[in-house]
């Protein structure tokens, strides 16, 4: 613990220094327009400026080189006549205090993060903010609160206050609406609805295949795509691209006219999926958004209930018996990047039958041994590398040269600004909601002190025996070896930007090494690949990523003619 204690001490004489110079004192007050009708409410309150006007404050919000200043506090049973202060108290990133902001013009908003009560059937009541429709953003979540950006100057010298006045609230979101080749469908969850103590539903879009309506007696393979919210499915397009459409420049790709790639992409698919020769599958597009994240990550947890079995036995047999799926498990499989990658192989590893084969491109830590660069078994402090006479901050993003833009520390904080006990809807939050057992209040205990960094080395075992995938495969390699061999599939840059290669090294150590039964499956890396490579080599990541719905076909069909049963249905569905 000596490097800990050493660096917790350059860290308060940096605090210490900057405390002590003269600093503008800053408070700002909120209150409730009279204009609305809200009582008692309970929620996340935060303060955000800007020091540019480019967009509002709210959609400023990041850990990386543009980060804006934000600050956060719980609010409780507010209403019109109590106002809620911000100063020196309420802790902020990428300052933690008002007083050190630099001088200068700032674009000032606040928004009010709304809570519902839930009461679980484990006897613990929780506040939680409950999606509508928007996949957990609590910038654009539907009936949060907001104000209009207002514009203050602040000055190293005198005291300041401003008001600020939470009178807008964010729209309902529309629903999208079904096309000839687009289905949507929501159904209750029976399992969730009893975790949560309230109507729980889950989502899909569905692709229906070419000759859906000509071929009642076909009977379809389902390619289920894992991954974030998806407000509809996405990545294909019926017509060209539109000719009037505005040039975007990408700024993660450093492409002029990226939206009009995507457009194309999602045209040469709806081209390709009507060729004669292109197999008849359903593909979905799920949506099971939580409480703490925009999807669950497909796994039963602790804290945001049966979603694996929600998944897998409810949702996927409604949709198979609404859209005319095989229904069985050598017509199933799994894909999806980054979150949806380490969902695809979880869903796989946890339910080896039921599913034929995942291909789980850059997928999220699949080793904790590398929980990005994290050792949560070994390592006592996930902020600082161990050293005895120096503190160097463990980083959390870069790109391919290296360059880094953010750490551990910085992405832990900024999520302790939007929301408490795991609360804000971020990464590290929601791999320990899904991850973590769940504590006496309620909520996800924490595998590391939020502030500090330090580790709870007894949470680490419970994620190690539940969700480490590499360490379950090891465990349960005599039970698990002939029902996954050839269905594991992974792939992953060699600069992924949030070093999730690391983790795929040590699970490539196992597979390939140690496995009796062998796997009989494929790991590849891509060469000097960011974030989220997976599998293309012909392709740089802007273009790859786009043909996610065609790429892995050859290999499902291959998957399919080696495995399915001496019943199974292979004709019905070969179509031209």
């Amino acid at each position: 613990m000596k490097y800990l204690k050493l660096g917790l001490l350059f860290l308060g004489l940096s605090l210490y220094n900057c405390n002590t110079e003269t600093k503008p004192k800053l408070s700002v007050n909120i209150v409730l327009s009279d204009s609305l009708s809200n009582k008692n409410l309970n929620g996340r309150l935060l303060l955000i400026l800007s020091d540019n006007n480019d967009t509002e404050p709210r959609f400023q919000v990041s850990e990386g080189l543009n980060a804006q200043p934000i600050f956060g506090m719980n609010v409780e049973n507010w209403s019109n006549d109590k106002a809620y202060s911000f100063d020196d108290s309420v802790f902020g990133f990428p300052y933690e205090q008002l007083s050190q902001l630099k001088s200068g013009d700032y674009y000032v908003q606040a928004v009010l993060h709304v809570y519902e009560t839930f009461k679980l059937s484990s006897g613990k009541e929780v506040k939680l903010p409950m999606d509508h429709g928007e996949g957990q953003h609590w910038n654009t979540s539907p009936g949060n609160l907001y104000s209009k950006p207002i514009k203050i100057s602040v000055s190293d010298t005198g005291t300041q206050s401003f008001n600020i006045v939470l009178n807008q609230v964010i729209a309902e979101i529309q629903e999208p609406q079904d096309t000839e080749w687009i289905k949507h469908i929501k159904m209750k969850s029976s399992l969730l609805s009893e975790f949560w103590g309230r109507d729980i539903y889950l989502g899909a879009h569905i692709l229906l295949p070419k000759g859906f309506n000509e071929h009642p007696e076909a009977k379809y393979p389902l390619m289920v795509f894992q991954g974030h919210f998806p407000s509809d499915f996405g990545g294909f397009r019926t017509t060209p691209p539109d000719e009037n459409v505005k040039p975007e420049y990408s700024d993660r790709f450093h492409v002029d006219g990226y939206n009009i790639t995507e457009q194309q992409e999602a045209y040469n698919f709806y081209k390709r999926w009507n060729e004669p020769d292109f197999p008849r599958f359903l593909i979905i597009e799920i949506q099971h958004p939580t409480p703490y994240y925009d999807d669950s990550y497909a796994v039963n947890s602790a804290s945001q209930g049966p979603y694996g079995d929600a998944l897998t036995y409810e949702l996927i047999p409604y949709i198979e018996k609404m859209f005319r799926g095989q229904g069985a498990g050598w017509s199933r499989f799994l894909y999806g990047g980054s979150t949806g990658g380490w969902e695809a192989l979880a869903v796989q590893v946890k339910y080896p039958d039921e599913y034929n084969g995942c291909f789980a491109a850059c997928p999220d830590p699949i080793d904790f041994r590398a929980y990005c660069l994290t050792n949560i078994y070994q390592d006592e402090n996930a902020y600082y590398a161990k050293s005895n006479h120096k503190l160097i901050e463990v980083p959390a993003h870069r790109d391919y040269l290296g360059n880094v833009s953010s750490t551990v520390k910085e992405s832990n904080h900024l999520e302790l600004v939007l929301g408490d006990k795991s609360r804000s809807g971020g990464q590290f939050d929601i791999w320990e909601a899904t991850y973590s057992p769940q504590g006496e209040d309620g909520y996800p205990i924490r595998l590391w002190d939020k502030k500090s960094g330090i580790i709870n080395h007894e949470v680490a075992q419970y994620w190690k025996e539940n969700y480490d995938l590499r360490h379950i495969l090891e465990r349960d390699w005599d039970k698990l070896g002939e029902k996954l061999k050839g269905k594991i599939h992974i792939y992953c840059g060699d600069m992924d930007n949030y070093y999730l290669n690391n983790a795929v090294y040590l699970m490539e150590d196992f597979l390939e090494s140690t496995t009796d039964p062998y796997y009989d499956g494929e790991v590849d890396y891509g060469d000097r690949a960011e974030h989220c490579w997976n599998g293309d080599h012909e392709n740089p990541n802007a273009i790859s990523r786009l043909r996610y719905n065609s790429m892995y076909v050859p290999k499902i069909m291959k998957r399919i003619m080696e495995s399915a049963p001496s019943d199974a249905d292979l004709t019905s569905w070969r179509y031209k």
